[in-house]
């Protein structure tokens, strides 16, 4: 089982430093969220910088906010940042009639990976028509069912093998003040949505609660875990 971190966003200026520690360590994958009007920092620019100071870990966004950017400048980001870190991050093909293709080429045959996230069957079934894998922000007891249309929806569009399924869960670990500080912040986070508080007590606060739901996503058939700060 592959275990990544979804870095904290409170103070970027700190994230150069955890990147590195994450990169020295067992760590997979980098995280960074996406918001618009949230004290989060561009997630693209943000792991451009971090791919710089490190050198093996991947990295990925979750999620990405592709509606609020152009298409064609989007893929060209992202071309760029997966060709310069060597395929580190998350298809050379003709932008369009006439026209050549967004270059630089992927690092990799194919292009960078794309993950999508959702709950609901519509939002999962573009896992299978035009994704690699599935990122599930959910606990163990809800991913079983959101896994398994993940996985349905890829055996019937005919796809090879099997999709990548990543799981994400939240956590905050340290003294009394430093999770309090953890639950604020998701708490004001969420409040939007109106599942403020579930979200909040859905939050690891243990080594042992996040040892559980690792063993979980395992026992899933999981590819990799992002434990989100």
């Amino acid at each position: 089982m592959n275990v990544g971190i979804g870095l904290p966003i409170g103070d970027p200026a700190t994230l150069l430093t955890l990147a590195q520690r994450a990169d020295a360590g067992p760590f997979s994958t980098l995280g960074l969220l996406d918001r618009l009007v949230y004290a989060n920092p561009e997630p693209l620019v943000a792991l451009a910088v971090l791919t710089g100071a490190t050198s093996r870990i991947r990295v990925q966004t979750e999620v990405l906010l592709a509606p609020l950017r152009d298409t064609a400048l989007l893929a060209r980001q992202a071309a760029t940042l997966d060709r310069m870190t060597g395929g580190r991050l998350w298809s050379g093909e003709p932008y369009g009639d006439g026209s050549g293709p967004i270059g630089p080429a992927p690092a990799r045959p194919g292009r960078p990976e794309v993950l999508f996230d959702g709950f609901k069957p519509a939002a999962i079934e573009r896992v299978a028509r035009w994704g690699d894998g599935f990122l599930a922000a959910a606990p163990p007891s809800w991913a079983v069912c959101l896994f398994e249309t993940a996985r349905r929806f890829w055996k019937e569009y005919e796809r090879d093998g099997e999709p990548r399924i990543v799981a994400q869960v939240n956590v905050a670990l340290g003294p009394d003040d430093v999770v309090h500080e953890a639950q604020a912040d998701m708490h004001a986070y969420y409040t939007y949505t109106g599942m403020a508080d579930r979200m909040v007590a859905g939050m690891l606060t243990t080594p042992a609660e996040i040892r559980d739901a690792i063993a979980g996503f395992t026992d899933l058939g999981a590819d990799e875990v992002m434990l989100h700060c």
